[in-house]
């Protein structure tokens, strides 16, 4: 591939809902570039983005592809992410490096959830926006109810640069606004000017004069030329729409159809002409010492490099995806890793498309390339000169919301799966491993069920290791439900000495939360001193090892009253051994109550669903706590809820809400469990 000054890059990643035709979109700019000699269909498996054999299978995008399209005199590194909530991680990964985003959305669908979420947080980052309205030539598809709902959802700034001519299946081109010009598409995405047809020219003309005033509104001596009769031009319209865009905003509004290659043509040319480059983006955020400094796009300055992505290749190895921020990276260069402080030597730098590697020189500033075999280098690592020591600001990824057990199918694979599991964490970030070492399970979270079954696949395909799914065990405790005395008597003949030890202990329900306490009220010497402490070991031992339940025992205050000891046979052991007779005899007398975990969960949810959740909430044994407003017209809820009501509540959620709410949710303290639902947690049945 050739070599692009950085002043002709544009990165620009596509995002929108699952299903809205990014994947098309980005097939259909390969094709009309003369990268492929027809574009790739995802119904058949053969586009470029979606190589990997659980998206093929799927026919979805699971991970984000970096494809890099050449474009008159411009190299577009488009970034094809997924568009289910279950994948948003790469999403939000490459809308962090990427300096436009095209949101795709489909004429038929509207504006859909995913595509909401995704335009919120592209807003918080500040990243310039475009639209591109596709499937235009679908039945039942409308580009005027489409733009009412963007502008509808998405306020000021949208600015329709086309309309489509004709609609559903004669649809066969777009006028252009700017210029007042006709395109007409012929099938095989060349598009051929003309005059706007007659029964469009009065509405096409209204809608110029209103986007004329959309665009000069962001320059202010351009906007006082107009006002004073001047017609500004299609090459003045663009460097103020240009401005209008990097600043967000203007919001284009372009139309068009990836499939019958009508209108991607002129997406490409606008994406070069007015979208931004690196160079045109503010600085970065990185931290030097103690002090956060921001570092600008200088193809002059020192080379500094991000790794916002890793991919594990079965025949290359790791694979590490780069951000040039400063400078330039050629062959043999040689960085520090500010994590593990350790050199770094690029070798041999290739760009992406999809899976095959086109080799570079150099990557130049504000170009995304990837690098083989930076074998201790990890997502979110910054490589800096030595002399220049700073670190990214990375943002922070959504948390993994839907845990389920895992184990190894075959006993053969347990020491393989936690080495699998950390190079599949590496790939992605927002998978994480957790060991509970009170239920003995290890847990694999994740963003939702499919999120968690690809990781399986994953697992599989990549590391030779299966594993299986199962229900995630709730650590539920147990207390005593009021005070009980007993003797524990522990003797033992043998050959030589024996073991004799007799421990008396007072057990006593503390509050909740206050654990343990051992009280020595020995007198006269009826236990030596130095037995004590084993008496108290043994009653520590007894309640981690579970109650009468099978939990382990809290909140308790044992005293030990009395006892009885030998002068030969006693020993520590010995008194161990009473201490843990008496404690279960004593609960035997007090009774058992199951204590059940209780987690603080807080939903951000629409307005106009917040009864709905609610509704859920309480059905859940939930004690809402509170609400207080959200932002973008959501509200969040507070509640207390049983965490045995919550292991599936990432997918009820979302299935309740349709994806339109988010939770995070915290452990914060035990509580006792209902009497009634005890048989229940006995048995193992589910608490939802």
């Amino acid at each position: 591939m050739l070599g692009y000054p950085s002043t002709t890059l544009r990165n620009v990643v596509l995002v929108g809902h699952n299903g809205s035709g990014k994947t098309t979109l980005c097939e259909a700019m390969l094709h009309l570039s003369g990268a492929k000699s027809r574009p790739g269909r995802v119904e058949d498996g053969t586009t470029v983005s979606d190589h990997e054999p659980e998206e093929q299978r799927r026919k979805m995008s699971v991970a984000t592809a970096l494809v890099p399209v050449e474009w008159q005199g411009h190299k577009i590194n488009v970034l094809d992410t997924p568009g289910t909530a279950d994948f948003i991680g790469e999403t939000v990964a490459a809308m962090a490096v990427a300096d436009l985003a095209v949101f795709v959305v489909s004429a038929v669908e509207g504006v859909e959830v995913q595509t909401e979420a995704l335009w919120r947080r592209a807003s918080e980052a500040g990243l310039p926006r475009m639209i591109y309205v596709n499937k235009l030539d679908r039945e039942r598809s409308s580009f005027d109810r489409t733009l009412d709902v963007l502008r509808a959802t998405f306020g000021a700034g949208i600015a329709p640069l086309e309309l489509p001519i004709g609609e559903e299946g004669t649809f066969r081109g777009v006028i252009d606004l700017l210029s007042d010009t006709a395109v007409t598409y012929d099938g095989s995405g060349n598009g051929v000017p003309g005059d706007v047809p007659k029964d469009m020219a009065v509405s096409e003309h209204a809608v110029h004069d209103a986007l004329v005033e959309g665009i000069v509104v962001a320059d202010d001596e351009l906007m006082e030329r107009y006002l004073e009769g001047d017609v500004p031009s299609v090459g003045q319209l663009e460097k103020a729409l240009a401005h209008g865009v990097a600043t967000g905003q203007v919001f284009p509004v372009l139309c068009g159809s990836a499939t019958a290659l009508v209108g991607v043509d002129r997406l490409a040319t606008l994406i070069c002409e007015i979208g931004p480059s690196p160079l045109d983006r503010p600085g970065v955020a990185v931290v030097a010492g103690d002090r956060t400094v921001e570092v600008v796009a200088d193809p002059d300055g020192p080379p500094l490099a991000h790794v916002w992505k890793t991919v594990a290749d079965r025949h290359v190895g790791r694979i590490s995806l780069c951000k040039v921020l400063s400078g330039k990276v050629g062959a043999d260069t040689t960085l520090v890793d500010s994590r593990t402080h350790a050199d770094v030597r690029i070798h041999a730098p290739f760009s992406l498309r999809g899976h095959e590697q086109l080799p570079l020189s150099e990557i130049p500033c504000g170009d995304l390339a990837a690098v083989a075999k930076l074998t201790d280098v990890a997502t979110g690592d910054t490589l800096a000169p030595r002399a220049m020591p700073v670190s990214l600001v990375v943002k922070e990824l959504p948390d993994p919301v839907l845990a389920v057990g895992i184990r190894p199918k075959t006993a053969g694979d347990d020491d393989k799966l936690m080495t699998a599991l950390h190079r599949l964490g590496e790939e992605d970030p927002t998978i994480e491993v957790r060991r509970d070492d009170e239920t003995h399970q290890t847990l694999l979270v994740g963003m939702g069920e499919t999120h968690l079954h690809v990781a399986a696949e994953k697992l599989a395909r990549k590391f030779g290791v299966e594993i299986e799914f199962y229900d995630v065990v709730v650590a539920y405790r147990e207390t005593i439900g009021g005070p009980a005395q007993a003797e524990g008597k522990y003797k033992k003949q043998t050959g030589g000495h024996g073991q004799y030890g007799v421990a008396t202990l007072l057990v006593e329900p503390l509050e909740p939360g206050c654990g343990f306490e051992f009280v020595d009220r020995i007198v006269g010497g009826a236990i030596p001193r130095q037995f004590i402490p084993a008496v108290e070991k043994g009653v520590e031992e007894a309640m981690a090892s579970g109650g009468l339940r099978g939990h382990p025992v809290v909140d308790v205050r044992v005293t030990c009253l009395d006892g009885k000891y030998h002068p030969v046979d006693s020993s520590e052991m010995s008194f161990k051994m009473a201490g843990a007779i008496a404690f279960r005899e004593a609960l035997e007398k007090a009774g058992a109550v199951v204590l059940e975990p209780i987690s603080v969960v807080e939903v951000a949810v629409p307005d106009g669903l917040l009864g709905e959740v609610m509704g859920d909430l309480n059905t859940r044994r939930g004690r809402v706590q509170g609400t207080t407003p959200g932002a973008a017209g959501q509200t969040v809820v507070t509640a207390a809820v049983p965490a045995a009501e919550l292991t599936r509540y990432a997918v009820d959620l979302r299935s309740l809400s349709g994806g339109r709410a988010s939770f995070t949710t915290r452990h914060d303290h035990y509580d006792r469990l209902p009497a009634h639902l005890w048989e229940r947690v006995k048995q193992g049945a589910t608490m939802t």
